[in-house]
């Protein structure tokens, strides 16, 4: 992710955990201790969070040496050593919350990642697996750059990323309309509808739409729609959306999309478990 947007999320978290008045335990170590810690996997995933954790480190105290060795995206195991810290006993203890905190949050969504890739692809591996803007709120940059550490490939990161014609749109725009002014308005952008139904999906597609999210249909009737699509229109891309689980992915990737999309990802994975270790010998 983009430095400033890893700065300043660290920056948040540390004044957040740090309080006014500093770690009051930590201060009861003698400053003149030094240690050597591991950074250690406590099960198996796909690391993310990296840049987090060294930013964590070095704005408590940036005579703390970190050295990681292994990397955003790098599958670990469980007693992995993913990094080492050396220096003042007193800051590593002051910023190992904040940087274990982002280290397991975010690869914790890499590794969800990677699953749901690894059973798309085992279907078709031309198909996209895509998060959404159901992230956590200030941490899109990072959740989104997690995502990418596990395969997956970013959808809009902001509003003003794409045009996304979605059901609340639809209530008060028809599609043609709407899809025929977007396109007017933005030629250079994506248009894309999301669709219910066989009609919507006729209408979007007749209209000039560049793209089709296929919403909360089972994998027969999505794949009933691509042909459809295809037939009128082959340059469409066309999304699933809705129930994209493990289990249910290999059927949608099979039913023929360029993409399938979960909002699962980013905002209900359960975290990678990673701790901090003193270093022995």
């Amino acid at each position: 992710p983009p430095l400033a947007d890893v700065e300043r999320a660290v920056r948040l978290a540390l004044d957040e955990d740090l309080g006014a008045a500093g770690d009051l335990t930590g201060a009861l170590i003698d400053e003149s201790v030094v240690a050597i810690v591991d950074v250690v996997s406590r099960d198996d995933g796909v690391l993310a969070g990296e840049s987090c954790a060294t930013v964590a480190f070095g704005f408590v105290d940036p005579t703390l040496a970190v050295e990681f060795h292994r990397h955003d995206g790098d599958r670990v195991s469980r007693g992995d050593v993913l990094a080492t810290v050396s220096g003042p006993m007193r800051s590593i203890v002051a910023a190992e919350r904040t940087a274990l905190n982002f280290l397991c949050h975010l690869s914790g969504i890499a590794t969800a990642t990677r699953v749901l890739v690894d059973a798309v692809h085992a279907v078709d591996e031309h198909v996209a697996v895509l998060d959404t803007r159901k992230t956590t709120p200030g941490l899109r940059a990072l959740e989104k750059a997690a995502v990418r550490a596990g395969g997956g490939t970013n959808h809009r990161s902001s509003l003003s990323d794409a045009v996304l014609l979605k059901d609340n749109h639809l209530g008060v725009l028809a599609i043609t309309q709407a899809v025929r002014e977007a396109t007017r308005r933005y030629p250079s952008t994506r248009v894309q509808v999301e669709c219910d139904d066989e009609d919507q999906v006729d209408e979007a597609v007749t209209a000039g739409a560049t793209a089709v999210l296929l919403d909360n249909m089972a994998p027969d009737r999505v794949a009933a729609c691509v042909a459809r699509i295809r037939a009128a229109r082959p340059d469409v891309f066309v999304e699933a959306s809705g129930s994209i689980t493990v289990a249910t992915a290999p059927a949608f990737a099979a039913a023929g999309v360029d993409a399938v999309s979960s909002g699962a990802l980013t905002h209900s994975v359960r975290v990678l478990d990673v701790g901090l270790d003193l270093h022995e010998g």
